[in-house]
């Protein structure tokens, strides 16, 4: 079903079978409503997915006339496991051809079930090939320990387990699980397993027997679910789980993180730089989330899947789920990004000029402004220079005339210099 929610997109039309609520009207006036099973096909809007469920709600108008549903009324069609249905697209891309032949192909469904708990909290969840399922919670809680007063303790302990052990018989299919992982931190996870083991022997539960060889038992910092991504990277766990999609993802995920800090210029995201990296065949490893291919714009997601089936001819490509940690992150840095085989001089360039630019512009800008207050300067002295050469002259002027006028007078030498 998770397949086909990424399948299916706005546009495509799907006919299938449905139950409609039809309203009838007496001759009397009075009405009654019934439901009646209808053949409807709708022109997809919306598509929905329960994972709880395991429902595929597909939502949108009716593109042809019914007894019951008039041309462009809407509808909801619910798709379940074993349905029959139409599907018809405009065009079937790369993608959509690979992921209903992974679909098909029954040795891609390995999966994994994770108990991880601490005390008094259990979560029971199910791994499959794209997401990761919270199948159960189990919330018990537990007296703390008194001196000389354990009893109570204990009965909380063995009722949290049983609760636990019991979820897990309900949830687990053990013939088609391939691996059973125990979590916690402390000793809770060897106290359960413990338990688990005494409870499948006293009351010879074969389905856990027969699965002995299938269980392991793991470190984790929390009982929480975030703790799940640090379970799979234990290396002690890892071999065991190299079958699954959501491994190798982390896998991929962490080598990608890891170059991010250390090589920068070999770990890229955003559309503009992988394809800049394409362009050179620089691609060791593409990673774009399943997201981008449920956009409502048909040329936006033609182009990626252009982009994912030229890159799939000479480096590896993978689509991480978004309901999985790793394809969640790769969300938040846009949705796509890659390893890169060997440094690219146009991104390096790019990712490095950006310092080098702001400090070549700080630099001339000093000396611009250095040049400024210098022309400033000498314009000022220059200014002042003229000033007093204007007055130098003025005085001297002003000097010849009184001499002038002095010697018309009859003044003599000395009284010229002490009125001057």
């Amino acid at each position: 079903m998770w397949y086909l929610y990424n399948i299916i997109q706005r546009g495509d039309q799907i006919r299938a079978p449905t139950w409609r609520k039809v309203v009838n009207e007496t001759a009397t006036g009075s009405t009654g409503a019934r439901r009646v099973k209808v053949t409807l096909t709708i022109s997809v809007e919306k598509v929905e997915y329960d994972s709880e469920a395991n429902i595929v709600s597909v939502k949108g108008k009716s593109i042809e006339e019914n007894k019951y549903v008039r041309r462009g009324q809407y509808h909801t069609l619910d798709l379940e496991l074993n349905q029959k249905f139409y599907l018809t697209k405009p065009l079937w891309d790369s993608l959509a051809l690979s992921q209903l032949n992974n679909a098909c192909d029954s040795t891609r469904n390995a999966e994994v079930a994770i108990v991880i708990m601490q005390e008094g909290l259990a979560f029971v969840c199910l791994l499959t090939t794209n997401m990761t399922v919270q199948k159960a919670k189990i919330e018990v809680n537990i007296p703390r320990k008194r001196k000389n007063f354990c009893s109570q303790h204990k009965k909380g302990l063995e009722e949290f387990y049983e609760q636990t052990l019991q979820a897990m018989l309900k949830h687990i299919n053990f013939e088609t699980i391939k691996c059973i992982v125990i979590a916690s931190p402390g000793f809770v996870k060897d106290q359960f397993n413990e338990y688990l083991w005494q409870q499948a022997t006293s009351k010879e539960l074969k389905m856990l027997l027969d699965s002995r060889q299938k269980f392991l038992v793991a470190h984790s910092s929390t009982g929480f679910k975030h703790s799940i991504r640090e379970v799979l990277s234990d290396p002690l766990i890892a071999p065991k789980l190299e079958d699954t999609k959501a491994a190798q993802e982390l896998k991929i995920w962490n080598k990608f993180q890891n170059l991010l800090g250390q090589e920068p210029n070999k770990a890229i995201y955003g559309l503009r730089d992988v394809e800049t990296a394409h362009h050179y065949e620089a691609i060791s490893c593409l990673m774009l989330s399943d997201m981008l291919f449920r956009s409502n714009n048909l040329a936006l997601r033609k182009k990626y899947s252009q982009l994912l089936y030229q890159v799939k001819g000479y480096a590896d490509v993978r689509v991480f789920s978004s309901m999985h940690l790793s394809g969640q992150q790769l969300n938040q840095l846009s949705g796509i990004a890659a390893i890169l085989k060997f440094e690219v001089p146009e991104l390096t360039e790019r990712l490095n000029g950006v310092g080098a630019d702001a400090n070549d512009s700080d630099t001339s800008s000093s000396s611009s402004s250095s040049s400024t207050s210098g022309s400033s300067d000498e314009d000022s002295s220059s200014s002042l220079k003229n000033d007093d050469e204007s007055e130098l002259s003025e005085r001297l002027a002003r000097v010849n005339s009184r001499s002038d006028k002095a010697s018309g007078a009859g003044y003599d030498e000395d009284d010229l210099l002490e009125e001057i």
